[in-house]
């Protein structure tokens, strides 16, 4: 399709594992039959022998009591002195699977069997400091070790390391987490073939793609393995399900029904899309298109005659219209034409659903404060698929209790849009959390700054200048994790509550950072008490801060008549010292947000007294900038006090504001302007 729309030729190299209509993929990307290759499932680099161990117990809990004792046997049957990775449901079944096995290798005579190495080598690894988890400190001098996406990236890379290494024998890792690892085995554990989904309160199976990605670390082809072996524990009714999923070729399927609104909504913006006939177009070239024919069934399609497939194409785009249509997303002009509105736009520009951009519109309003947009903001489609853990809910109901803005009654626990608001909150808070809850409270933040961007352009629309503020404040409180009532002097690092109050209290006035850098040496060191390596941090903060000048200009605001464009031109210079690199410039030093940054600024012209919004521009400053701004004068003669606004998306303290008269004269009224048309045309007629 890219190809036919740009005149170019795409070159696509797929790789897959091993389906049935492969032939179907391969036309849909437009690879020939020479190019094509299909392979069995049994056809590998290196051969698997898979086997599959089914339990009658039916409880989960006590499933994975019982397959500990058979899981050894099959460590001891299939592993020799080979690695094996062990796949288990949780993150919290790690640690246990871990200490069991560490259990059962110490009844059976040898505890260090599974390390390849002596304790004395072992030793200063973990007296490093990079090893944290207790538990892990103590399954790892007997060979065991884990790994899930709750640990800190050196803890866990020293981990990977021991086993890829072959100091320790056994790696253990949630299921979840078996695209992210690189490290292959000759033996591969999956105990038990389900997780807990915290949405529906149920277990659910492992994704058929999951278990194939499992089952595929099996064997080391450059190692030399002459076979790879695959033990598999399940719940007996769901054995041969299994068998025939694992050994025979599954069929791909399109899904693209169920995401076409917001592909669509894409395209329209790009005008790849003008109309209702280019959009049955542009699904016809779908893998969608290809496998409705060959399995009609799937699809609810009624037939596979050509008639049947141009009205079901026909009736889905007609359908994804209407619901961007009623969002406010595109505009159909004369029953076909289609158009981008603004908050297709938006929803386009930062890659976000058109149901969260639906949704800020529709719930957001001029009086908008922090704790509305917070909840609106975690509200949004993107914390849809958050996961909320088993026993999870106690953890949240008592986080819940010690925020500073109290949930809404009957908020369930269960909800991930209400973990996702306590997670937010307890960042600003700065409270501590289990490895679990901070690993999703990163998730969170991960998505919090491009949907804050995407509500401030929204509320902008709008014209609303107060709601327009806390969103950008909300950014920077996102990156700095701290509240906007608390003191700017916190994002340095290492500062405590305790440093504040001992700077607020000193005899020379301490409120920012830029009186932090103004200090004698030997003063700070003692009002700060810090170790050389902190006050290196805060140095490197300081030095990144912002210190930026500002000049600004009203073209002709003296001659300025109601509904004229006023042009303002914003001159902005920002002091560097002369040996920093150009390439760290605007780099934000932000600790405590999970993401490189780099300062993104706002400049806003409103009016505070009527609440509007006048003008806004998003910019990126490295030195200098000269930025001109546009807006239309107010259509009331008057003396205005305007405000200039210059805002941060990620320190807070650095805002500047600068107010600035107005006056507005009473230009020609449409009125004047229709009689002078009237008269002029009443003397052509005579």
């Amino acid at each position: 399709y890219v190809a036919s729309q740009t005149d170019k030729s795409a070159r696509i190299v797929a790789l897959g594992t091993s389906m049935a209509n492969a032939k179907d993929v391969g036309d849909w990307l437009g690879a020939s039959g020479h190019s094509l290759f299909s392979f069995h499932p049994q056809v590998r680099p290196v051969p698997l022998e898979m086997f599959l161990h089914g339990l009658d117990t039916a409880h989960f809990g006590s499933r994975m009591l019982a397959m500990s004792k058979p899981a050894f046997s099959a460590l001891m049957g299939h592993a020799n002195k080979d690695p094996v990775l062990i796949f288990v449901p949780s993150r919290k079944q790690c640690q246990l699977t871990a200490i069991d096995i560490m259990t059962y290798a110490a009844a059976s005579g040898d505890a260090e069997r599974f390390l390849h190495t002596d304790a004395a080598t072992l030793a200063p690894i973990l007296e490093a400091g990079i090893i944290k988890d207790p538990a892990l400190l103590q399954t790892l001098p007997k060979g065991i070790g884990f790994v899930h996406s709750g640990m800190g990236e050196k803890e866990r890379s020293r981990v990977e390391a021991l086993y890829a290494d072959g100091i320790i024998q056994l790696l253990i890792a949630p299921a979840n987490m078996c695209w992210e690892l690189t490290v292959t085995a000759q033996l591969v554990l999956i105990m038990d073939t389900v997780s807990y989904d915290g949405r529906d309160h149920r277990y659910v199976d492992y994704p058929i793609t999951d278990m194939l990605q499992m089952v595929g670390k099996a064997g080391r082809p450059l190692i030399g393995d002459e076979a790879g072996k695959c033990v598999i524990f399940c719940h007996s009714p769901k054995k041969e399900h299994l068998k025939r999923l694992l050994y025979e070729p599954l069929p791909i399927e399109s899904h693209l029904d169920h995401f076409l609104h917001d592909h669509l909504n894409a395209e329209v913006v790009t005008k790849t899309i003008e109309n209702k006939q280019d959009a049955v177009d542009y699904v016809t070239w779908t893998l969608y298109y290809r496998r409705l024919a060959h399995n009609p069934n799937y699809y609810n399609l009624q037939g596979v005659t050509h008639r049947h497939l141009s009205d079901h194409l026909s009736e889905l785009v007609e359908n994804v219209v209407n619901d961007l249509e009623e969002s406010r997303a595109v505009a159909v002009e004369s029953d076909v034409g289609l158009s981008a509105l603004n908050l297709g736009m938006i929803a386009a520009y930062y890659y976000i659903a058109y149901t969260t951009v639906e949704l800020f519109a529709s719930s957001l309003t001029e009086k908008t404060k922090l704790k509305g947009l917070l909840e609106i903001l975690t509200a949004s489609s993107e914390y849809d698929m958050l996961p909320v853990r088993q026993y999870e809910e106690r953890s949240l109901q008592a986080l819940s209790t010690h925020l500073p803005q109290k949930l809404a009654d009957g908020a369930k626990f269960s909800d991930p849009h209400t973990k996702a608001l306590i997670l937010l909150q307890a960042h600003f808070s700065r409270q501590a959390l289990s490895l679990d809850l901070a690993a999703d409270r990163n998730v969170v933040l991960g998505s919090a700054l491009k949907l804050l961007q995407a509500l401030v352009d929204v509320i902008s629309s709008n014209g609303w200048l107060k709601p327009a503020l806390v969103a950008m404040e909300s950014s920077q409180m996102v990156v700095q994790g701290l509240w906007d009532r608390d003191h700017p002097l916190m994002q340095l690092p290492h500062f405590s509550k305790a440093i504040v109050d001992r700077c607020q209290a000193h005899e020379e006035e301490i409120d920012t950072v830029f009186d932090i850098m103004g200090l004698e040496d030997d003063v700070r060191d003692s009002l700060l008490q810090l170790s050389p390596t902190q006050m290196a941090d805060v140095a490197h903060f300081c030095n990144n801060y912002p210190n930026i000048d500002l000049e600004y200009d009203v073209a002709d605001a003296d001659e300025v008549e109601t509904g004229d464009a006023v042009q303002m031109t914003v001159t902005l210079e920002r002091e560097v010292d002369e040996d920093m690199d150009a390439s760290t410039i605007g780099q934000v030093s932000a600790p405590r947000y999970p993401k490189p940054k780099v300062e993104g600024w706002w400049l806003v012209v409103g009016d505070v007294k009527r609440n509007s919004l006048l003008c806004i521009k998003r910019i990126a400053l490295q030195k200098s900038a000269k930025v001109k701004l546009d807006f239309v004068a107010p259509d009331e003669a008057g003396d205005y006090k305007l405000t200039l606004y210059f805002m941060c998306d990620s320190y807070l303290g650095c805002d500047q504001e600068y107010e600035f008269d107005l006056s507005v004269a009473q230009g020609d009224s449409d009125e004047e302007e229709d009689s002078e048309d009237g008269d002029s045309d009443g003397m052509e007629e005579d």
